[in-house]
């Protein structure tokens, strides 16, 4: 009987393990944004759209094959001629021509060039987009960490104050407390209450970006672990911080990959000044001093009034354009690292030095004050007045702590490396 019971609770405990709601860690929902955001799949196929594109550049322009000068009927002055098949071209005139362009100046070479030059801004417009939507989950989820734990704190207070309203209530019917002590009372309640609301809205708005970043359309608060790490952020990050973001930035990358193209562009622009070349096979029936004449030619237009000077001198202006954008950015990237490492490291000195013992023994002071209260050894303006103080600290050192982790992937994100 004994043994029964046990494999009941074992089956009963593998029946409810699958119905466990399953924790999501933020590399969790990274992974989960990674493999299913629909914007980062779309996102692809700009890079397989480039990849054919180079494929289609790379194939040679189609020969023209003309058939012209046949006759369908024929007059007193025809000679005849042999057969072409059966008993048809007796009297039939018929020419063809094959043409074949051939492009100089490396013009093909050059445009291939340019499409792969396409392909590797395509690649990365990919990687900025992922960057801006793996800032943008990581900022949601320490915004969501940050009105879990207000949360939790104001469900505390709430509590609070409601026992305390349910007691005022009565000892103001009872004409043992002023009425207007109780009205002070409910007017706290009413405020914490409207504050519950916003902090859930916001909750609400957090949670929303999170699902559509990851696709975890079912995704719930309670299924979010957060961390308890206090690593400070400052020791992961390198000497070589601006150094660093001059090669790696996408910004820089990507008008690098410009002056690439706009280099590109005034070489191909250059080459267009030398004239194509068209070779030309002819073969003409009944139209000429043989019966059956076989030729070759070769035809290119005369550079005489288009040199594509105009094309020549912009793109060169497009070059110079593109290279004193690429300073300004790389300019402004260097002032911005330098302002987030600053503000980093003053955020993190105000963490390290802000005064937590002293906001723990507040948690026992206010059951104290409670009872200082009830025993009228304080006042309950006073009494307010500290459980607001209270409150205020900790959104400030849970703002100031978001902050914090918002300033850090702002870094990294200029940076374009995960430290």
């Amino acid at each position: 009987m004994e043994k029964n019971k046990i494999a009941l609770i074992l089956l009963l405990w593998c029946a409810c393990g699958p119905l466990k709601a399953q924790i999501y860690s933020l590399k969790d929902l990274e992974v989960h944004f990674l493999e299913n955001n629909t914007a980062l799949i779309a996102n692809k196929y700009n890079i397989s759209k480039a990849d054919a594109e180079i494929v289609q550049e790379k194939l040679w322009p189609n020969p023209n094959l003309a058939i012209t000068d046949i006759n369908l009927w024929k007059n007193d002055t025809a000679d005849e001629q042999p057969y072409l098949f059966g008993k048809f071209g007796r009297y039939q005139q018929i020419s063809f021509e094959l043409q074949q362009l051939i492009e100089t100046a490396g013009k093909r070479k050059k445009r291939i060039s340019m499409k792969e030059l396409s392909k590797q801004s395509a690649l990365y417009d990919y990687e900025e987009l992922m960057r801006a939507l793996k800032k943008e989950l990581r900022l949601s989820y320490y915004a969501l960490e940050r009105i879990h734990r207000e949360e939790l704190q104001l469900i505390t207070m709430i509590d609070l104050f409601e026992r305390l309203n349910a007691q005022y209530e009565r000892q103001s019917a009872l004409l043992n407390v002023r009425k207007a002590d109780y009205f002070r009372i409910q007017t706290e309640l009413l405020g914490l209450q409207k504050e519950q609301v916003e902090l859930e809205n916001a909750k609400h708005d957090a949670l929303t970006n999170l699902r559509v970043l990851t696709n975890l359309y079912h995704l719930d608060s309670e299924q979010v672990y957060f961390s308890t790490s206090s690593l400070l952020l400052t020791s992961l990050l390198p000497n070589d911080l601006v150094e660093l973001a001059t090669t790696l930035n996408i910004d820089l990358l990507r008008q690098e990959n410009e002056v690439n193209r706009s280099k590109g562009q005034l070489a191909l622009e250059i080459a267009e000044r030398t004239p194509n070349v068209t070779f030309q096979l002819n073969y003409d029936r009944a139209d000429n001093i043989m019966k059956n004449f076989l030729g070759i030619g070769a035809s290119m237009d005369i550079p005489v009034f288009n040199r594509n000077k105009g094309n020549i001198k912009a793109a060169g202006y497009e070059m110079e354009v593109q290279k004193h954008t690429q300073k300004a950015l790389q300019s402004q990237l260097e002032q911005e690292i330098q302002k987030l490492l600053n503000q980093i490291h003053r955020i993190e000195a105000s963490l390290v030095n802000w005064p937590n013992k002293q906001m723990e023994e507040q948690v026992l002071m206010i059951e104290r004050y409670k009872k200082y209260l009830q025993n009228r050894e304080v006042t309950l303006m006073e009494f307010i007045d500290f459980t607001q103080s209270y409150r205020e600290a900790i959104q400030a050192y849970l703002q100031l702590q978001e902050t914090y982790h918002q300033v850090f992937e702002e870094l990294q994100y200029n940076v374009g490396k995960d430290f």
